[in-house]
């Protein structure tokens, strides 16, 4: 069988954790499990790990441990399921950003530009509004901004109208057809990806609910608690980057009148962790993955 997800960086994430066998740990993107069950294989048996994670077929993938706990949810609500799983403060946070890898290899949800399907590509399928509806009914500048500012789409405007002079559009095989005229020869798939990757990001608010996420785990976690977040495109990463290093997301540092920086972490390197060659021969979705760890102050 296929793993629902072959989780990127498995060690190089947890060992950023620090992990103390009775701590109290979070993994916001559950998913198929790969970091819970290594963050659990840590953990002694007075420990505890709370996991979220939206899409059904994660959630069947749930560990059976009295030391675990699923939240079917968004991690945007972390702070308040954490506290209503009986904690107010915990010593880790793991994130493992963007789409799945069951979710980009289902022909059934619209993620992928190797299947046609559906325009859906809901992470939470509780959603109402999917990419099809975003294709079929923004006017041309709310989608120019859509493909421009989250695609970074080369002639966004012109893409955008092309889309609405060939509604309606129902599946990800007919808007690859009707964009097929901006697609440069021999660089088809990153055009298609990144047209893919801006509906996505507009469909499940992903950056908006990265900057929640972030904002929550520097109010939970504990003093020396660890966050590692793993991303996969420079919108992700540049917000995980400029909050850990200056603890907002213009990336301007604040200083206090002693000219001391004001950001609740402090990152642990300069630079991100990245896979290995091995490890993005054997899992080719790797090659984009950037870690960053930071730590509590």
């Amino acid at each position: 069988m296929t793993p629902y997800h072959q989780p990127v960086l498995l060690h190089e994430s947890v060992d950023g954790l620090a992990i103390k066998p009775d701590g109290v740990y979070v993994d916001v993107t559950f998913g198929g499990g790969g970091h819970s069950r290594e963050i659990l294989k840590r953990l002694g048996p007075n420990g505890k790990l709370i996991a979220f994670d939206q899409d059904p077929d994660a959630i069947a993938n749930a560990i059976k441990d009295p030391r675990f706990i699923m939240v079917d949810q968004n991690f945007q609500f972390m702070k308040n399921w954490v506290r209503l799983s009986g904690f107010k403060k915990v010593d880790g946070i793991l994130g493992d950003l963007g789409v799945s890898s069951h979710q980009f290899d289902s022909d059934s949800r619209g993620f992928s530009i190797r299947f046609d399907a559906p325009l859906d590509m809901r992470m939470d399928q509780k959603r109402n509004r999917t990419a099809e509806d975003l294709i079929n009914d923004l006017e041309d500048q709310a989608l120019t901004n859509i493909l421009r500012n989250y695609g970074e789409v080369d002639g966004a405007y012109k893409v955008a109208r092309r889309i609405i002079a060939n509604r309606p559009i129902r599946t990800s095989g007919e808007l690859m057809n009707v964009l097929e005229p901006f697609a440069q020869k021999g660089k088809e798939h990153k055009f298609y990806a990144q047209v893919f990757q801006a509906l996505r990001i507009e469909v499940n608010e992903e950056l908006e609910v990265l900057k929640a996420f972030l904002q929550q785990a520097s109010e939970i976690l504990n003093p020396e608690g660890r966050l590692s977040v793993i991303s996969y495109h420079s919108l992700e990463d540049r917000l995980v980057k400029d909050f850990m290093k200056t603890g907002n997301f213009s990336g301007t540092p604040e200083k206090d009148f002693y000219g001391n920086l004001i950001r609740p972490m402090t990152p642990l390197q300069s630079k991100p962790i990245i896979p290995s060659e091995e490890e993005i021969q054997q899992n080719t979705r790797a090659r984009s993955a950037k870690l960053r760890v930071a730590i509590k102050l």
